[in-house]
């Protein structure tokens, strides 16, 4: 068994994998970071000024300045401008993959299988390109 679990680790797709997720961890922080320090206070200047993070509805009907003054006071919240901060962190990294994925398969375009038929001229059924009579309709090419 643990010669098999060896094998199974060494295989190049279980280290590609790892690799990938690793990765990928690292790129969903800098998203991250990117959205709540670069691209949010440019929406919030945008919409006067408004702190996403701090958009939140207290669930115990009381009003709290901050949602740190919230959690604080240990109230229930719904909060819906880290929801939206999230949503765009998912948005920014689902594009990013999609054009990773796009440009792999620009590369990786499979090369167009070699033609092995052709047409009959006189019946239009596919015959082999080296037939010198059709097998359907027994014309002679």
């Amino acid at each position: 068994m643990w010669n098999e679990f060896k094998a199974f680790i060494s295989k190049g797709n279980v280290l590609d994998l790892a690799v990938g997720i690793i990765i990928g961890a690292a790129f969903g922080k800098i998203v991250s970071s990117f959205v709540a320090d670069v691209l949010m206070p440019v929406v919030s200047l945008g919409l006067g000024k408004v702190d996403f993070t701090n958009l939140f509805v207290a669930l115990n009907g009381q009003t709290y300045e901050t949602l740190a003054d919230a959690k604080k006071a240990a109230a229930p919240t719904l909060n819906y401008g880290v929801f939206l901060n999230s949503l765009i962190d998912f948005a920014i990294i689902g594009f990013a993959v999609f054009l990773i994925v796009k440009m792999a398969n620009k590369v990786q375009k499979p090369a167009p299988a070699a033609v092995t038929t052709k047409e009959c001229p006189f019946c239009a059924s596919m015959i082999p390109l080296k037939a010198t009579r059709c097998p359907q309709c027994t014309s002679t090419l």
